[in-house]
C-alpha cells in the first residue's frame, strides 16, 4: 500500500516501536506497583510517529532554540514521554525506566522540568500543559518575528486528553491562541471517550470539533492508532496557517484486552494481565525489552536529526552575520543578562511626589526595566489601564504582530498564568502578568506550578487592600496575601512608598537572573505618603534583605512594631506618639527576610517584651514574629463597602488606634 508521507517500511517499524513502548509501559507500572497505563498503551503509535518520524529536535542540544517543543498535557501518562525520550537519545536510560516512580529517579509519577532531561514543562494538573503549549507558541512567535522568521519556524505539539481538554484554563488558552491565529500550535486530542469515572458521556455532550472550529482552530479527526493518518494529519498541520487540532481516536488501554477501551484502564494495574498481553503484542516474556530493528532504526533518525541541526547552524551563522545587530540583541536575550540593583536604581531617579501610589511607582519602574531588558514582556487580565504595567514603548501583541510586548489575555486570570508559565518554560523571554490581587486566586493553580517548577515569573496585584473601599468584600483582599504567602518558593513583596517599590523591582529582576522562582508584587491602588524621614538608598536596598529597621528606638527598647505596604507610614506616625523607645521595622518580603542569617533576623528583630504587628489582612502571617505577648493589628473579616476612611478607621487603621493597643499592651 502506498502512503504519500511514509514509506511502509517506516510504517512497520514504527509500529514495532509502538508495541514495544507497551511492552516496557507494562514492566514499569509492574515493578513500580502504581502509574496510569492508558495513555502509554493507548496513544503508543502517536509517540511512535512523533519522536520517529515528525518532529524536529536534537538530544545532543536538547535546548535548541528551534527545535519543536513536545508538550506531554496529560502528565499522568508520563511513561509514554519517558519511553520516548530514552529511545530517541535524551540521556534517559532504561535503568531509569525500571525505577519508574521510585524516590531520586529520573522517572517521577509526573514530568517535572529541569529534572529529567528532554521535559520541557511540568505536567501533572489536568489542562495546565495546553496553555503552556500556547505560552511556548507566544514565545516561538516573539522570537521568530523580532529576529528572523526564516531563522525560526518551530512547531509547538502537544498531546493532550479528554481531561485535559475539560478544564476551564484550557478553554481560556485555546481561545487565545485561535484569537492570535498561533499557527505554530498544534494539538493532539488523544479522545479515548473514558475518564476515570466511566463513559466520556456522563459528563460531556459537546462537539468539541465545532468548538475548536469556532475559536478559530483547523481540525482533523483521525485514527490515533494509525501510524499513516497520523503523519498525514500531521504534516497537513505543519503547514496551515491556522492552529491545529487533529483528533486522534484512540483505544485506552490497548493491547490489554481486560481493560482496553474502558474507565479501568486509568487505574487498575496491567500486571497482572501481562503474560497475556505480551504475547498478543508479540513481545514474548521479554522484560523491559527493545528490539534491535527499533534501536537501529532510532539511531539512524538521531543521526538524521543532526545533520539536519548542522545545517541550521550554518543557516544560523550566515543570519548572524548578515543581521549583526538583531545577533549581538538575540544572544544578550539568550545569555540570560538581567538588570543589576544598581542599574535599575540609576535608572529611576527618586520619586519627588509626596504621595503616589505604589502601582504608579511601579509603573514608572517597568519603564525602564523594558528600555534596559528587551527579553521582558507584560500582560495583563483586562487590567491594564488599573495595574498600570503597560509598556509605553511597546504596541500589543497579536496576529497582526507578534513582536509586541504587551499581552491583552482578556479577562482570562488562570489562562494569563499558566501561558506566562509557557512562556517562562522556554527560557528566552522573561513574562509579567497583573490583575487586581483578589483574583490571585484564579491564578493559583498556574502560580504553584511556577514557583514548584523555578520559573523566573513577576506578578502585579494591585488594589491590595480594603482600601478598595466602595467595590465591597468581593474586591478587599483581606486573605490573599497570607494565602500567596504559603505558596513556597514565592516572593511575596508588599512595598510602603515608591522608593521601596523600586527596590521590589530590583529582587525581582535579581530572582529573575537566578531563574528561582516567581516573585508577586503587592501594589496600592491609593496614593501612599512618601516616607521622608528614611533615605532613598535605605529603603530601596532595604527591600532586598525582606525586612529592615526603619525607625530606631533612641532610649532603651520597649516596643517594636512591624508594617508593611501602606501601613508603614501608620506604624511610624504612631512611634513617634508612643515614645522614644519604640523601633519600627519594615517588612516587605517575609519570604526573603525569613532567608537571611540568625544575626541579621536578631538585628532588626531582637528579644523584645512587646510586639505589634501592623498590616491590612488576616493576621495569619505575623504570629511567626510577635510572640505570644504580641498583638497584630489586621483585618480578620472580609470587610464590607464603605469608602475607605470608614473602612480603615472601623478596623483600626489610624495612629489614634495604635497607639491605643501598644498603650494597653504595655501595660499588662
Amino acid at each position: 500500500m502506498a502512503h504519500g508521507y511514509i514509506s511502509e517500511e517506516e510504517i512497520n517499524i514504527l509500529q514495532m516501536a509502538a508495541n514495544q513502548a507497551r511492552g516496557v509501559a507494562l514492566d514499569a507500572v509492574a515493578v513500580a506497583g502504581s502509574g496510569h497505563l492508558g495513555m502509554p498503551l493507548g496513544a503508543a503509535e502517536i509517540g511512535a510517529a512523533l519522536f520517529g518520524k515528525l518532529l524536529r529536535f536534537n538530544p545532543l542540544a536538547q535546548r535548541w532554540l528551534n527545535r519543536d517543543r513536545f508538550i506531554l498535557s496529560a502528565g499522568h501518562g508520563s511513561l509514554f514521554l519517558y519511553f520516548w525520550l530514552h529511545l530517541s537519545g535524551f540521556g534517559l536510560s532504561l535503568d531509569d525506566i525500571k525505577k519508574f516512580r521510585q524516590a531520586g529517579s529520573l522517572t517521577p509519577g509526573h514530568p517535572e522540568f529541569g529534572f529529567t532531561p528532554g521535559v520541557e514543562c511540568t505536567t501533572g494538573p489536568l489542562g495546565q500543559g495546553i496553555a503552556n503549549a500556547v505560552g511556548f507558541a507566544i514565545s516561538s512567535k516573539m522570537l521568530a518575528n523580532r529576529f528572523s522568521n526564516k531563522i525560526f519556524d518551530n512547531k509547538v505539539v502537544c498531546l493532550c486528553g479528554d481531561g485535559c481538554l475539560q478544564e476551564g484554563v484550557a478553554q481560556e488558552a485555546c481561545s487565545l491562541a485561535g484569537h492570535w491565529h498561533l499557527d505554530n500550535l498544534i494539538l493532539i486530542y488523544d479522545s479515548n471517550g473514558t475518564t476515570i469515572d466511566g463513559p466520556l458521556n456522563v459528563s460531556q455532550s459537546d462537539d468539541v470539533r465545532l468548538r475548536f472550529e469556532a475559536q478559530g482552530f483547523a481540525v482533523q479527526e483521525i485514527d490515533g492508532n494509525a501510524i499513516d493518518q497520523i503523519v498525514e494529519a500531521y504534516e497537513m498541520a505543519r503547514v496551515s496557517n491556522r492552529p491545529q487540532m487533529i483528533i486522534a481516536k484512540t483505544v485506552i488501554g490497548k493491547g490489554v484486552k481486560e481493560i482496553e477501551g474502558n474507565s479501568r484502564a486509568h487505574g487498575e494495574l496491567g500486571a497482572k494481565y501481562i503474560k497475556t498481553a505480551k504475547k498478543e503484542l508479540g513481545l514474548d516474556d521479554f522484560e523491559f525489552w527493545i528490539s534491535d530493528e527499533v534501536r537501529t532504526f532510532f539511531r539512524n533518525r538521531i543521526a538524521s536529526l543532526s545533520s539536519g541541526y548542522d545545517l541550521w547552524l550554518q543557516k544560523y551563522s550566515r543570519w548572524q552575520m548578515e543581521s549583526p545587530t538583531l545577533a549581538d540583541e538575540l544572544n544578550g536575550i539568550i545569555s540570560g543578562k538581567c538588570i543589576s540593583s544598581v542599574e535599575l536604581f540609576s535608572a529611576v531617579p527618586e520619586f519627588t511626589e509626596d504621595k503616589i501610589a505604589t502601582r504608579d511607582a511601579s509603573s514608572v519602574v517597568i519603564q525602564e526595566v523594558a528600555h534596559l531588558d528587551r527579553a521582558f514582556i507584560t500582560g495583563s487580565a483586562d487590567l491594564f489601564s488599573s495595574c498600570k504595567n503597560k509598556i509605553v514603548a511597546s504596541e500589543l501583541f497579536s496576529s497582526l504582530s507578534y513582536s509586541g510586548r504587551n499581552i491583552c489575555f482578556g479577562i482570562r486570570e488562570h489562562a494569563m498564568a499558566a501561558v506566562m508559565n509557557g512562556v517562562a518554560y522556554d527560557e528566552i523571554f522573561r513574562p509579567s502578568g497583573s490583575t487586581f490581587l483578589v483574583f490571585s486566586d484564579y491564578m493559583r493553580p498556574a502560580i504553584r506550578l511556577a514557583a514548584m517548577a523555578n520559573l523566573p515569573i513577576l506578578y502585579i496585584f494591585t488594589h491590595d487592600s480594603i482600601c478598595v473601599g466602595e467595590d465591597g468584600p468581593t474586591h478587599q483582599p483581606v486573605e490573599s496575601i497570607t494565602a500567596l504567602r504559603c505558596v513556597k518558593n514565592l516572593n511575596v513583596i508588599r512595598p510602603a512608598d515608591g522608593e521601596e517599590t523600586v527596590g521590589a523591582w530590583a529582587v525581582a529582576m535579581e530572582k529573575n537572573r537566578k531563574k528561582s522562582g516567581p516573585v508577586a508584587l503587592i501594589l496600592t491602588r491609593q496614593a501612599v505618603s512618601a516616607l521622608r524621614s528614611l533615605t532613598s538608598s535605605q529603603r530601596r536596598w532595604g527591600v532586598a534583605n525582606g525586612g529592615y529597621v526603619a525607625k530606631k528606638e533612641i532610649s532603651a527598647l520597649k516596643l517594636i512594631l512591624i508594617a508593611t505596604g501602606s501601613e508603614l507610614k501608620l506604624a511610624l506616625d504612631a512611634a513617634a506618639k508612643i515614645g522614644d523607645f519604640v523601633r519600627v521595622v519594615s517588612m516587605p518580603c517575609c519570604e526573603i527576610f525569613d532567608q537571611q542569617s540568625d544575626e541579621y533576623k536578631e538585628l532588626v528583630l531582637p528579644n523584645c517584651e512587646y510586639m505589634i504587628a501592623i498590616e491590612a489582612g488576616i493576621s495569619l502571617s505575623w504570629y511567626k514574629y510577635i510572640g505570644r505577648r504580641g498583638k497584630i493589628v489586621s483585618v480578620d473579616d472580609y470587610g464590607f463597602s464603605a469608602d475607605t476612611e470608614e473602612l480603615t478607621k472601623h478596623f483600626g487603621f489610624t495612629v489614634e488606634h495604635i497607639v491605643d493597643v501598644a498603650n494597653k499592651l504595655m501595660d499588662l
